[in-house]
């Protein structure tokens, strides 16, 4: 429904669109102009009122989950408070709409759904998408965030449930970077599920089928992409939470053909790259000395090391030298030249070395600086692990980077604990700090959410014909450049969550500039590009509705 016509609605309509509805903020004059009296409260409620109302209410919750409907439901009520909401409690919000507690959601999507959001396409719907993307109401759309369900955070194949991933994806851009939630599209394709749990509940929203692959599924994800394009030309396309496989082929396919990337390979890359510039100043160590060892050798992973070794290049190493010093273990043990079989992601890190099978094996065999967890298995750094870090190094970094925090591969007061409280710890759930000997430690948190509102926001001001490498590398140094002395001090690598919308737009900033000095702009920035970028930002406000 288009602006106009919602400024059409009248009487209960108008309480029925989230978009415009106020509830009972509406004043006297526009409940008067709306056809509004009698069916709100007489008291007019301002919006910091409500929002202290939503605060109680969402603190009687029992349950994280129980937070995360509620939540739920405003937005589908009331779409400014909801961004209100989050915008001025972002810290105690971001962990109900998205990590940790959106993957429970996601888990059990099919028994908490309530009302759809975004659109699904499914593999039965080949032939239509084009007919199914003009069902959108919409008619700008800016970001489209993507998945086909296949490998949701850590938590694998949850099919037509990892919907939730989207949707709170595109919260964030809109909570910490500004992007007009009107603008932002979730996009959930179903083509089955391999999840026998799944494929046995009734309450299962999704295509009752095993996964589409090959010839037909190229053939959907071609079909949506051109039908999506050809509506919205200027579109920023996310793919989000795909297997290993079919998120590093997606992306090759893509990249250059539309505005497009993929968040767990690109924006985990600068994130971490952004935790482990901030480490470096803790440990005394520049970039270029570092060696880092990855538990988890997938699409995440090998694109932080990728994009580690575009900053280390920029740091003066050779494109061989820089790889050198990055090493991976996967379930096999370590990954090295002689391997037979190796997934092509894999090749440029198999190093010439004598096989080794475990990870405290390689701990001991290479030395590493920085040990970094991709691999969604719970624990796996235990004592000896942290431990032996701890012998290689005074100050070990120590990333535990899997989501949720279920999948963490180890906790904030395990690194510090084990590590006699001289760990560099980052995770990517959300850990409390940790008292330990008198001293307190705040771990940071390496949120995804850090780069990708920023990245996308300036993608979108720009009409960037590309997101490129050089964009994700320019968001990691501005993301690591905010990180002030006295969090390094308390050694702590990333900036406080509330200034969210601070990097963000700083981030954006970065980005246009880059977009510009690789003549890839759709339309020229104006000469203040932060000013622009920050005038640019979707504030969650009230305006007048009615006349």
């Amino acid at each position: 429904m288009s602006q106009p016509e919602r400024r059409r609605l009248r009487g209960i309509d108008v309480l029925h669109d989230p978009r415009v509805n106020k509830g009972t903020a509406f004043t006297a004059e526009e409940r008067d102009a709306l056809g509004l009296r009698g069916l709100l409260p007489a008291r007019v409620v301002l919006a910091a009122e409500q929002m202290e109302r939503v605060l109680r209410n969402l603190e009687a919750e029992a349950t994280p989950l129980e937070r995360y409907i509620f939540l739920t439901a405003l937005q589908d009520r009331n779409e400014t408070l909801f961004y209100r909401v989050l915008v001025e409690n972002i810290t105690r919000m971001m962990p109900i709409v998205y990590t940790p507690t959106v993957g429970e959601a996601c888990r059990r999507f099919g028994h908490i759904f309530r009302r759809p959001r975004g659109l699904y396409v499914s593999i039965e719907d080949r032939g239509r998408v084009a007919e199914l993307i003009g069902n959108w109401p919409e008619e700008k759309v800016s970001i489209v965030v993507v998945t086909d369900g296949e490998r949701i955070l850590g938590l694998g194949d949850l099919g037509a449930h990892g919907m939730g991933i989207p949707i709170g994806k595109l919260s964030l851009y809109t909570a910490c970077a500004g992007v007009p939630p009107n603008e932002c599209l979730p996009v959930l394709l179903d083509v089955g599920t391999e999840n026998a749990e799944l494929l046995a509940d009734p309450l299962y929203t999704g295509l009752p089928r095993r996964r589409a692959r090959g010839d037909e599924y190229v053939a959907l994800v071609e079909e949506f992409v051109t039908a999506v394009r050809a509506r919205y030309p200027s579109v920023l396309i996310q793919w989000e939470d795909f297997a290993t496989e079919n998120a590093f082929t997606l992306l090759e396919r893509y990249r250059r053909r539309v505005t497009s990337f993929n968040d767990d390979i690109q924006g985990t890359a600068a994130v971490t790259l952004a935790g482990i510039l901030g480490a470096a100043r803790i440990t005394g160590a520049p970039l270029t000395e570092q060696r880092i060892l990855f538990l988890g050798a997938g699409s995440a992973a090998t694109g932080v090391a990728d994009l580690i070794v575009a900053a280390m290049r920029g740091q003066g190493l050779s494109d061989a030298e820089a790889r050198g010093r990055c090493w991976f273990v996967d379930s096999k043990g370590l990954v090295v030249e002689s391997r037979a079989g190796l997934a092509r992601h894999k090749l440029p890190y198999a190093h010439e070395h004598a096989p080794i099978a475990t990870l405290a094996e390689a701990i001991e065999a290479l030395q590493p600086t920085a040990l970094m967890g991709l691999s969604a298995q719970p624990g796996a750094f235990d004592e000896g692990i942290i431990r032996g870090m701890a012998r290689a190094n005074q100050r070990p970094m120590i990333f535990a980077l899997s989501n949720p925090t279920s999948k963490a591969e180890c906790s904030a007061e395990a690194a510090y604990r084990w590590s006699e409280g001289r760990a560099v710890f980052a995770s990517g759930s959300p850990f409390d700090p940790v008292e330990l000997d008198g001293k307190r430690f705040v771990p940071g948190q390496g949120n995804n959410a850090y780069i990708f509102p920023g990245l996308g926001l300036g993608v979108i001001l720009s009409q960037s014909r590309e997101v490129t490498d050089s964009m994700f590398l320019a968001a990691a140094w501005t993301l690591a450049e905010m990180v002030g002395d006295d969090s390094i001090a308390a050694g702590t690598v990333y900036p406080a969550l509330d200034r969210i919308r601070e990097v963000s737009a700083r981030i954006a900033t970065a980005v246009i500039e880059v977009a510009r000095a690789e003549e890839l702009c759709g339309r020229e920035p104006p000469p203040d590009i932060e000013g622009f970028v920050r005038g640019s930002m979707y504030q969650p406000a009230y305006g007048r509705v009615g006349g």
